[in-house]
């Protein structure tokens, strides 16, 4: 188990940055976020620890190697033997139950499936030491000859577990050099509790709702009415985006306390108007690094229509297989690539002629659908909640239960839509804009923004009380 919610805000955070700001030097700074990350990970078990240093001492004798070789053939056999070993090692963890499933149902052997636990955040820091390798095999970062300082990037526990997905290209100067200015710490606690705030109070809340709407169980599910369900997915539409953009905001946040500039990993997908914009908005950080290190290598849109589709093809495949070991998640990433197909193919072009709202209602309606394939890693399950939604589980349309939820939920609700909107976003930037441009009044923009966090805090702080473990989706990726 990963830091309870209120150990790590209140205990291991302060802690983590009391040291770090004790420390005088970069380097005393390093290493003390060195130790804290690798307790933090620790903490989920030890053994998993050595997991992380293992793969980061491969990818950093990789780098070295291939950066010290005069010879392409060679500098390429590392690449490929440090790609390879590293994917292998994702690959036991991941999909070994996976693929001894599909031979047990074709073979029937083996007669037992080992239980292999997945090491959390390995997904994540295996896509950035492989980012690391490659930028060496290019040229475009120098190799990192200190393997603690590899080890710093692999393991800094702001985004570790569950991203953003950090090229070293994008911190390589701030591990050396950087310092932190108190506007930008400010701007990172802020950021840190908006976070803590999105994912405690509403992603929290969203997901007992969805939980309560849309059971697991078969059986419960077929007595859901089809409202219920219809608005259970609403709800976990909402949870998983508040959820993730949550995390990705305390990361940034927390990296931005200690010098670090994390990119940006959301930029409000709702508002999309195609599936082509919502994934230039989705989880920025996995898309670009398949982009970059699939897409791109594999030819891109450079050689005819046919291969771009082909290389799409590879791309969602690889961008379902890697959110989960589940034939649910491969259904989902080539569910998107059907649609990037039509609309690199004609919808883009047609939509030039069709009105902004009608582009909107249409990519609200293809992500909705999207996030059933998600949500469901049964099949027979997701069969269930799709006969239902359309009443041909004989469970009607409605019901007072639900209707009740509905009802003490509806501000809940409203509440959530909006923060997953750039509503919120640009009422603050007019407010600041308004204290500005008041002279008699300069000192109330510095009270907003010094209140405007510590009541976020107290928020969170009272939705913890409740419960003192909140595991994030992605966790499980």
């Amino acid at each position: 188990m990963v830091f309870s919610s209120m150990i790590f805000v209140f205990l291991f955070l302060p802690l983590s940055l009391l040291a770090y700001f004790l420390c005088k030097t970069t380097k005393q700074k390093n290493i003390s976020l060195l130790v804290s990350s690798l307790i933090f990970y620790s903490w989920g078990g030890p053994k998993y620890l050595l997991i992380l240093l293992s793969m980061t001492a491969i990818c950093w004798g990789a780098g070295i190697l291939i950066d010290r070789s005069d010879e392409e053939k060679v500098r390429k056999m590392i690449l490929i033997a440090a790609i390879v070993l590293m994917l292998a090692i994702l690959g036991y963890f991941k999909y070994t139950g996976f693929f001894l499933g599909i031979l047990q149902g074709i073979t029937g052997f083996p007669e037992n499936i080992p239980q292999i636990v997945l090491p959390i955040g390995i997904s994540f820091y295996t896509f950035q030491l492989l980012s690391y390798v490659v930028d060496v095999y290019r040229g475009e970062v120098p190799a990192q000859e200190h393997y603690w300082k590899l080890l710093l990037y692999s393991s800094l526990f702001h985004q570790c577990i569950a991203g953003p997905i950090v090229r070293y290209q994008h911190v390589a100067e701030e591990i050396d050099h950087r310092r932190v200015k108190l506007s930008e710490m400010a701007d990172g606690m802020t950021r840190f509790m908006v976070g803590l705030a999105k994912k405690l109070i509403l992603a929290d809340g969203l997901a007992t709702l969805a939980d309560r709407l849309v059971p697991a169980d078969v059986s419960s599910l077929k007595a859901t009415p089809a409202l219920g369900i219809w608005m259970g997915i609403l709800f976990y539409m909402l949870q998983i985006y508040l959820d993730f953009s949550a995390y990705s905001d305390m990361a940034i946040g927390m990296g931005r306390m200690v010098g670090f500039h994390y990119h940006e990993n959301f930029d409000y997908p709702y508002v999309s108007k195609s599936v082509t914009e919502f994934w230039r908005r989705w989880h920025i950080s996995l898309g670009s690094f398949f982009r970059d290190y699939v897409y791109i290598p594999l030819g891109g849109n450079r050689k005819g229509k046919v291969r771009q589709y082909v290389n799409l093809f590879i791309v969602w495949f690889l961008t379902g297989m890697w959110h989960g070991a589940s034939w649910n998640y491969i259904f989902w990433g080539l569910y998107f690539f059907c649609f990037l197909v039509l609309e690199k193919g004609f919808l883009l072009e047609k939509f030039k002629k069709v009105p902004k709202v009608v582009q909107h209602i249409y990519l609200l309606v293809v992500v909705y659908f999207g996030w059933i394939l998600f949500r469901f890693t049964d099949l027979g399950v997701m069969g269930t909640a799709l006969k239902g939604m359309f009443g041909l589980n004989g469970n009607g349309f409605s019901s007072m239960q639900v209707g009740i939820v509905l009802k003490s939920n509806i501000f809940f609700i409203i509440v959530a839509i909006i923060g997953s909107t750039p509503l919120p976003k640009k009422a603050v930037e007019k407010f600041a804009l308004f204290c500005r441009r008041r002279f008699a009044i300069p000192h109330l923009l510095y009270a907003a923004e010094l209140i405007y966090p510590i009541v976020l805090l107290v928020l969170s702080t009272m939705t913890m009380a409740g419960n003192s473990y909140h595991p994030f989706l992605y966790f499980q990726f």
